[in-house]
């Protein structure tokens, strides 16, 4: 077979990865050629799997992954996409029933290679390696891209746009299936002797293994060999070197044992330049193209109107005909033999956007990246972890998928809860499929909104995990007992138990909780039991929801309220500001954790439970529901101490009033005696910002409160209007953030409230009641607008009683509607009120 230089050797293919333009040629010469055996640059190590490329279930783009065994983290991938003539090369020769071996550097030196650098590296700082597992180049190194020389060298200045001219539209005017990589291997060997190896100094030694394995196929098979290999390594594999010379070069390279299998890829993935993407701007673009058999360009343009019409864009057939008219008309004056991407994306967003690069990103993420995710058959190598995984989402129908997708689930169905089971537990082994999201339907614990995007590197994640068990569940009741052993902090630990508790990991629960129990009792700090404890109280919900037994855990929290309400008034006294700030976020942290301590079990879950079974042992839930309201009861008493102690820093002292006068357990008058007392002109100015901050500030609504208790606002506006002038300008940032983090609408009403001054909004009968802005008796008119928003809320076939609208609690009917939508007992506390 003639190497084209006039002598006989084997046929050289030099491509460029991932180009359709490569691809077709490399079938073509194939095709003429007939070699007897095919080789392509890739790690030997998978020689075995070539097989699987015929496999019916294997669907590009794919990637082989390398990974050292004892260290899964360690790990590179060689991408392959349907456009790759990697992957062309070897389907034909798996069509053609001819041999195949990938002849590049084993991946057992590459990843060896490639540890100690980074060791080396980590000694030196100055040495900078490279992403991905690949041995790098030294610093001083100058690399080169040789398409980007060749592409200015003809006159070009995008190496793209040179590329789609001289090789991806070659085909329709050039018959000769050999003369691309002809001019190819011409151009680098010119590249090669002015630029020398280009800053890739460590493909001499790949290209001294290639040179061994070519010889090996030629002892085999004779001259008859095909190589498919970067065109940059073509002049290399020319090169008459001796044996000995290319043994040399591979002496005494490091070693580390390496597996090797197949896994899922993304075009999205093959778009990016950094770790272990490849660099192609416009992965869906080169598909289209190799897989267009015929007028690609009005191809392109019917997908580019089906997409836009699905987003409700009006697109007809005639802007069709338009584009591609002018997609021609440009490549005509521009001087290039076909439209390209540039040519075809300017059409589309003149013809089809109107000038808008709104819709135009859409087109370029959808089509010219795209969403495609490869598909690996079953038969393909993998770890026993990987393994169970995929018999878990075939079980589930949680198909991964490479576009970012919501997953709406309800606990209360069987598959639903399988499939949060599995997220949850993913999660605890660090493979970040799902991410937990806000969810829009409704605020029961019964509901989880996930986001979902399956990545490459989730492989990776799968193999690393696999050291801690074979099945999912094992693997993550290995890995929480070892977080919980190794946990720094006090808030881990309880973080831990809610996510074990999320995880449905009853073996892991136990030890969690005892290590849990031991750092609880051993940490004095108020600040860590307060971090501690929200966490601690959300798990007994989602316990709860999910039918777990969380006795121990529920010992574990009341123990540690106790010791939060012991310890919290001594802790904040005498703080400076910042540690103040701090403090009252924990004293928010722990009143929304007594308020769901303090809730009745499994109330307003929407779990659907017979009535029957919520009443047995009335006894026993009787003394429950005392403690309940006992803890209540004691964290009032510390908010009251805290309001009251002058040595507790004003931020805290306002913050306890308020959550007082918010639970009931304060009347408004004596909060505003309290807020009377504070802006006297007794208190230090500073003092006072600070105490009106925690009362009104930090989002918890503190304008609405103003807005609709008028006596509270001309307090504010009277001590505001008294303040010294020099001490004027200390406070004002203090005020100015509180108020700031009001809605614009808010602070506009406030603003006319203290235009026209308090207590003059309404008419005689707005005082009446001895509270500004609210009548005696109820105004039935006003309680009747808001009747048929209540029905929608409740149901459509529930009736509201008027006269308990303004009641904090609700009716029976109201509630069996609530429980029958998904609302619990704190959704219709807050409509009531």
């Amino acid at each position: 077979m003639s190497d084209r230089d006039g002598g006989t050797g084997p046929l050289l293919l030099g491509v460029r990865h991932h180009g359709p333009g490569s691809a077709r040629a490399v079938r073509a010469a194939l095709e003429a050629a007939g070699p007897r055996t095919v080789l392509i640059e890739g790690p030997p190590e998978a020689d075995a799997l070539i097989a699987l490329a015929a496999d019916e279930d294997m669907r590009p783009p794919v990637a082989l992954l390398a990974h050292v065994v004892d260290e899964p983290g360690r790990s590179a991938f060689w991408p392959l996409a349907e456009f790759s003539p990697e992957w062309v090369a070897i389907r034909w020769a798996l069509e053609h029933g001819v041999p195949a071996r990938f002849i590049d550097l084993p991946a057992t030196h590459t990843l060896a290679w490639g540890r100690e650098e980074r060791e080396d590296q980590e000694q030196e700082p100055s040495e900078k390696g490279e992403p991905g597992g690949l041995p790098s180049e030294p610093a001083e190194a100058v690399r080169i891209d040789p398409l980007a020389v060749l592409a200015e060298t003809a006159g070009y200045d995008d190496a793209e746009r040179w590329w789609e001219d001289v090789i991806e539209h070659r085909g329709a005017r050039d018959g000769d299936a050999f003369a691309p990589f002809e001019v190819l291997g011409e151009a680098m060997g010119a590249l090669r002797e002015a630029f020398g190896t280009g800053g890739h100094e460590r493909d001499l030694v790949r290209e001294a293994y290639m040179r061994l394995q070519v010889r090996a196929a030629q002892r085999e098979f004779g001259d008859d060999v095909a190589v498919v290999c970067g065109a940059w390594h073509v002049p290399a594999l020319r090169q008459r070197t001796t044996v000995a010379a290319d043994r040399a070069l591979l002496k005494g390279l490091p070693k580390a044992k390496a597996d090797m299998t197949w896994v899922p890829w993304t075009h999205r993935r093959l778009s990016r330049m950094s770790g272990y993407g490849a660099g192609i701007d416009s992965p869906g673009w080169y598909g289209h193209l190799f897989g267009a058999a015929d007028r690609p360009i009005e191809r392109w343009m019917t997908k580019v109107a089906r997409l836009l019409r699905d987003e409700d864009r009006p697109v007809s057939s005639g802007h069709v005909i338009e584009a591609v008219r002018l997609a021609d008309t440009l490549a005509a004056m521009r001087g290039r033999p076909l439209p390209g991407l540039t040519e075809t994306t300017d059409a589309v967003r003149a013809v089809m956007c109107e000038g808008s690069d709104v819709p135009l990103a859409l087109v370029h993420d959808r089509l010219v990246v795209g969403d495609v995710l490869g598909e690996v058959p079953a038969a393909a190598p993998a770890v026993p972890l990987q393994r169970d995984l995929d018999r878990l989402q075939r079980r589930l129908r949680l198909k991964p998928e490479a576009q970012e997708r919501e997953l709406e689930l309800d606990l209360r169905k069987e598959n639903d809860a399988g499939r949060s089971r599995l997220l949850h537990r993913l999660r605890l082994l660090a493979i970040e499929w799902g991410e937990p999201a806000a969810s829009r339907g409704s605020t029961g614990t019964f509901r989880e909104t996930w986001r979902l995007r399956w990545e490459p590197e989730l492989a990776v994640r799968v193999a690393e995990a696999g050291v801690w068990g074979t099945t999912v569940l094992a693997a993550a009741t290995a890995k929480a007992e070892a977080d919980a052993v190794g946990a720094r902090s006090l808030a881990d630990v309880t973080g831990l138990a809610e996510r074990c508790l999320l995880a449905e990991l009853p073996d892991a629960l136990p030890v969690v909780m005892r290590i849990l129990a031991d750092r609880a009792a051993l940490d004095a700090d108020v600040g860590h039991l307060a971090q501690a404890l929200p966490a601690l109280v959300r798990s007994l919900r989602y316990g709860d929801v999910r039918g777990t037994d969380t006795e121990a855990l529920a010992e574990v929290a009341a123990g540690l309220a106790e010791r939060v309400f012991v310890g919290l008034p001594p802790a904040c006294a005498a703080l400076d500001a910042d540690a103040a700030e701090e403090m009252r976020g924990h004293v928010d942290a722990v009143h929304g954790a007594v308020g769901l301590l303090g809730e009745g079990d499994g109330e307003g879950e929407g779990q659907g439970e017979d009535s029957a079974s919520q009443g047995e042992d009335s006894a026993s839930q009787g003394e429950d529901s005392a403690s309940r309201a006992g803890i209540r009861g004691r964290w009032h008493g510390v908010l009251r101490t805290l309001s009251g102690r002058d040595t507790v820093p004003g931020v805290v002292r306002g913050r306890a009033v308020r959550l007082l006068l918010d639970d009931g357990a304060l009347g408004q008058e004596e909060a505003a005696r309290l807020m009377g007392l504070v802006l006297s002109p007794g208190t230090e100015p500073a003092d006072a910002a600070a105490w009106i901050e925690g009362f009104v500030g930090g989002g918890s609504g503190g304008g609405m409160l103003l807005v609709h208790d008028e006596r509270l606002l001309g307090l504010v506006d009277a001590w505001l209007t008294g303040v010294p002038g020099d001490a004027f300008t200390d406070v004002l940032p203090l005020l100015r953030r509180t108020f700031s983090a009001y809605e614009p609408g808010v602070r506009r009403t406030l603003g006319e409230l203290v235009r026209r001054g308090p207590g003059t909004r309404g008419s005689a009968t707005a005082t009446a009641s001895g509270i500004p802005g609210f009548a005696s008796d109820l105004d039935t008119a006003r309680a009747d607008a808001v009747l048929p928003v209540l029905r929608l809320l409740l149901g459509p076939d529930e009736t509201v009683d008027v006269e308990g609208a303004g009641d904090t609690g609700t009716n029976d009917s109201s509630t069996d509607a609530a429980n029958e939508n998904g609302a619990d007992d704190n959704d219709l506390v807050g409509v009531g009120r």
